[in-house]
């Protein structure tokens, strides 16, 4: 801050001061001061437009040039002052008179004629078109500019002040360029008024040599000749320094980071062109007449400077593989906050399976580690099953998890959890003792097991039991989650996309149900309903068609159910038929007749007011029954009436989950032999 005062007033004092050197003489020591003011400053500008990273950052750069052409002119009218007036001008243009050109004033011409041409036709030339051209493209793309800085702010991507600030930079590019274009005719006017000031000095120097000072034509043109040349080269060679940061600075447009670091990345980006290049030198090497020793030295330099490039970009891809495997978004980490990303951590996805970080190796190659593929398989099984689209399963890592656990969500809501342990098997069977390791439950079917070591599996098979990899265990049990909840996953899109699957080949029935009698939102509750109790809706012909007739009377979601159910009718049962039998557990008609006069419509389906005496007593009466039916292994189902099955099968779940109960006429319709498992009522349990 102390510096601040100074800085805002040593400008506007350099710029008079450079006025007052037009008109005032100055001795020859302040010019050789100013002069190497001059030299060093315009280095400093050369090398600072290499090292900016945008042309903005040196917006200041049109005024500099200004300013500077202005002092090298000043510098000019004094050391003219001095030249022609004492024939001396200072130490610095004397060391460029004789020690620089070697005194000769032939070689001090051609010198000066080729800075002039170098500064004048080229460099000054290109850098005024490019700066020209940049001035009309950047115009040409403000209104571009703006409207994406719109865009971006009306969609959220950006704030306000980051809008302002882009509406700023873009503003400020187009002054700049303009200024450049500007900027870049003085320079061109500089070197033009080199050459007149040079001319001026040598004719005016000579004819001063000889008419006022009564020199010979050779003395005047030693005494005045070598000053003018050395003052020519001393403003010439400034010059040429901000010629050459001008086109620089102009046609930086698209390089980021400094000169240097852009140049030594891009030239060095191939590895082929060095090693070509480096051969090439080398082929030159072995003409004849070639001097070998400078091309050898070159093509050796460069075909190591390629074998350098190749090891050092091996070791750049194995940092970028390093990098994405243990980036921030593949481990579960937080990815940077845009909007889109933002938004997709806050969807909820229908299927989830969360993996601890132990067992992020079960997606990848092997049978046992091919979970992905598993998936897509099991997605595919249940569709053939059930007769609809399994959701997309998204498998993601959790570090919240404890070690070797699993977590099945569906609709961001866990369902289910289970264990794999890395490097073991899961031996299900009930002579495990012999085995290491810890009694487990089998997630699905509840069988007692235990995770042993993977080398032990085959003396885990000997014992009789049987082995199941880790896998298989995930894929089991997710697959158990999804049939036990399929009605969550079936959504309104995914009715849409089966009733159009279904128009294609029986536009009758759905044009006679959807929309004229059903919305999809009332025939999605059905499919939820029958999906709900596991009952496959793959003929959707078949259910639509009930629905049709049942629909015309009432719309109740619960009647429509039992209307789909019965006309599906044996296909309910067919899944629990084993040996042509279908084993029942039925009511006692006196328990059942009282259930029916217990029965009361509501919003959400009939419900069955029973004491709740009564109700545990008849849960565990059928508890019992159930399990000693089921004891050698075939599965059983419970028959009742069809007006109390919807109630009853809501209060069963309660105690027996998995229990399937089946209106009378959808076990009696099925063609097979049936047989009494049971009979339960409201005292005792009766058992076949």
């Amino acid at each position: 801050m102390k510096n601040r005062p100074i800085a805002q007033m040593a400008v506007p004092a350099g710029v008079v001061g450079i006025v007052l050197l037009l008109v005032v003489p100055l001795p020859s020591q302040m010019l050789d001061v100013l002069l190497a003011v001059n030299i060093t400053v315009s280095l400093v500008i050369l090398l600072t437009s290499m090292y900016v990273k945008r042309p903005l950052d040196f917006s200041i750069f049109p005024s500099l040039i200004l300013v500077f052409t202005l002092f090298r002119l000043g510098l000019n009218v004094a050391s003219t002052r001095l030249v022609l007036r004492d024939g001396y001008a200072g130490a610095v243009i004397d060391a460029f008179g004789h020690f620089v050109v070697g005194g000769s004033l032939v070689i001090g011409l051609v010198i000066f004629l080729i800075l002039v041409v170098i500064q004048f036709v080229v460099i000054t030339n290109g850098a005024g078109r490019v700066a020209e051209v940049g001035a009309r493209f950047t115009l040409d793309a403000m209104p571009g500019k703006q409207m994406a800085i719109d865009a971006d702010l009306n969609s959220g991507l950006i704030d306000e002040d980051t809008a302002r600030r882009r509406r700023a930079d873009v503003a400020a590019e187009a002054d700049f360029y303009g200024a450049m274009d500007g900027g870049s005719k003085f320079v061109k006017g500089d070197a033009m008024a080199g050459i007149i000031i040079t001319v001026i000095n040598l004719v005016g120097g000579f004819v001063i040599g000889m008419l006022q000072m009564g020199l010979t034509a050779q003395e005047s043109l030693e005494r005045f000749s070598l000053m003018t040349i050395g003052d020519g080269l001393v403003t010439q060679i400034p010059a040429l320094l901000l010629s050459v940061s001008t086109g620089i600075v102009v046609t930086r447009a698209t390089a980021e980071g400094d000169m240097g670091s852009a140049a030594a990345n891009q030239l060095l980006q191939s590895k082929q062109a060095l090693f070509i290049a480096g051969g090439g030198a080398i082929a030159l090497a072995l003409l004849p007449g070639m001097p070998k020793l400078p091309f050898l030295l070159v093509g050796c330099g460069l075909l190591l400077l390629a074998q350098r490039v190749r090891a050092s970009q091996a070791k750049e891809e194995a940092a970028a593989q390093v990098a994405a495997i243990t980036s921030p978004t593949a481990s579960g980490g937080t990815p940077a906050d845009t909007p889109e990303q933002l938004i997709e951590q806050m969807r909820v996805h229908t299927l989830e399976v969360l993996l601890a970080p132990d067992l992020v190796d079960l997606v990848g190659q092997g049978p046992e580690a091919d979970l992905l593929a598993r998936v897509r398989g099991l997605r595919r099984k249940i569709a053939l099953e059930l007769g609809i689209v399994v959701p997309p399963v998204r498998t993601r890592d959790s570090v919240d998890l404890p070690r070797s656990t699993y977590v099945v969500r569906i609709a961001g809501v866990e369902v289910g959890r289970g264990e794999a342990p890395g490097g073991r098997v899961l031996a299900l069977g009930d002579d495990l003792g012999s085995l290491p390791g810890t009694l487990v439950t089998e997630p699905v079917f509840g069988l007692p097991g235990k995770w042993v070591p993977a080398e032990l599996r085959h003396a885990a098979e000997l014992t009789g039991a049987t082995v199941v990899d880790r896998v298989s265990v995930l894929i089991t049990h997710l697959g158990s989650l999804i049939t036990q909840n399929a009605g969550r996953l079936l959504g309104r899109e995914d009715v849409r996309v089966l009733t159009e699957a279904l128009k294609r080949v029986n536009p009758s029935v759905v044009e006679e149900l959807v929309p004229s009698l059903l919305t999809l939102g009332e025939v999605q509750r059905v499919l939820q309903g029958l999906l709900a109790e596991e009952v496959p809706v793959r003929d959707l012909a078949r259910i639509y068609e009930a629905l049709s007739l049942r629909a015309r009377t009432s719309t109740d979601p619960e009647g429509l159910v039992e209307a789909a159910r019965a006309a599906l009718g044996p296909a309910l049962a067919q899944p629990y038929v084993q040996g042509g039998a279908l084993r029942v557990v039925t009511l006692e008609p006196m328990l059942e007749h009282q259930l029916l006069e217990q029965l009361r419509p509501g919003d959400g389906g009939s419900h069955l007011l029973v004491d709740p005496g009564v109700l545990d007593s008849v849960l565990g009466q059928l508890r019992q029954v159930v399990a000693a039916a089921e004891s050698d292994g075939r599965p059983v189902v419970l028959a009742c009436a069809p007006a109390i099955r919807p109630a009853l099968r809501r209060l069963v779940a309660l105690g027996l989950p998995r229990l399937p109960v089946l209106a009378y006429g959808e076990v009696t319709g099925t063609g097979v032999t049936v047989e009494t498992a049971g009979v339960v009522n409201g005292g005792h349990a009766i058992a076949a």
